[in-house]
């Protein structure tokens, strides 16, 4: 019998690069031991010789499902099966308390205010987040937050993708030793699967949030083809943009532009096809709107996760209300979870 052939970025350019099932989320980029691999145009793109050490197909999230083994790498166990949208302690409806995050969030500014009191508590000395473009109106990009006033230019929600590792990466560069982690659920994913590795590169993890995410949408297609040429509203005049069973583009004089979803989904990246995970399963504490207005729908997963919230409500950074009076939020976090499980299943 042959020797298996080792891993290397041949592997991951052949099942997960060239057939669009990459997600964009440079955790190959910013492992590779060697720094073979640069991030062009939202993917992997090899400069130099390729050590075949594999890591890069290793720690995709999109190479191999490798969720029960990292269920049980986080919790100690993999989920029941009717932990429909995977192994929590708790469940609340949360809101910063601070009107200044209140007036700059996305929802219930929770991220925000979590990030917020772990600066100020010195429990961080870093946040990898996504921030937006100088040079580009509403264009995200990974940004690494290390002061309350950072975070705070930082909050809302950006629908096309930045590749938050690698202000992660930054973080690691400039020798921070205790890091927060703000990403999708394929980061997330990436994320623990590096953790998984005991790769130093996680040594200063401290804290990971996930992100409630059906998809992601091209920034060329959904912000410049539709939204700019089609709708004929300058990027730079957008002041929010939001999803709440419709896209809902919000501009700078108050006047809110609808699109249907159906026709904003025709712009969904490529590789959010094969995503199984809605609720960002494996993170910490997950949020996320799920139609709430003002309030964040925030699920508790990890001890150390619940511990840092609860020390941010006593604080008052954050005040709850009990999920059982926003019943229709939580049954819409159990229905998109069974369908993005149900619709990724058909493509893999």
């Amino acid at each position: 019998m042959e020797p298996k052939k080792p891993l290397s970025f041949g592997n991951l350019l052949a099942k997960v690069v060239l057939t669009e099932k990459c997600a964009g989320c440079s955790a190959c980029v910013s492992v590779c031991p060697v720094g073979c691999l640069e991030y062009v145009e939202g993917k992997p793109k090899l400069i130099k010789k390729c050590a075949n050490c594999g890591i890069c197909a290793i720690v995709c999230p999109q190479y191999e499902y490798t969720l029960p083994s990292l269920e049980e790498s986080v919790f100690g166990r993999q989920r029941k099966p009717e932990e429909e949208f995977g192994i929590y302690r708790r469940i609340v409806i949360a809101q910063a308390c601070d009107e200044k995050v209140l007036q700059a969030c996305q929802d219930g500014g929770v991220v925000t205010a979590l990030l917020t009191y772990a600066l100020e508590k010195e429990i961080i000395d870093g946040a990898a987040v996504s921030g937006v473009s100088q040079d580009k109106p509403f264009y995200p990009v990974p940004r690494l937050a290390t002061t309350p006033e950072e975070v705070l230019e930082c909050a809302g929600t950006r629908y096309t993708y930045s590749p938050n590792l690698l202000a992660f990466q930054e973080g690691i560069d400039q020798n921070k030793k205790r890091l927060a982690f703000v990403g999708t659920p394929c980061q997330i994913h990436a994320l623990r699967k590096i953790e998984d590795l005991l790769l130093e590169y996680v040594n200063p993890l401290q804290l990971a949030i996930g992100l409630l995410c059906t998809e992601s949408f091209t920034y060329e297609g959904l912000m410049e083809k539709h939204i700019q040429r089609e709708l004929g509203i300058n990027l730079g005049d957008i002041e929010k943009i939001n999803i709440k069973a419709k896209f809902l583009v919000t501009t700078k004089s108050g006047e809110v532009k609808v699109i249907p979803l159906k026709e904003a989904k025709q712009y969904t990246r490529k590789g959010c096809a094969i995503c199984t995970d809605f609720s960002s399963e494996l993170a910490d504490i997950s949020v996320g709107g799920l139609g709430l207005s003002g309030w964040t729908f925030t699920i508790l997963r990890t001890e150390k996760g619940e511990e840092l919230f609860d020390g941010a409500v006593r604080k008052e950074f954050i005040k709850t209300r009990r999920v059982e009076e926003e019943k229709r939020a939580f049954d819409l976090l159990l229905r998109l979870s069974k369908r993005k499980r149900e619709t990724a299943g058909s493509f893999l």
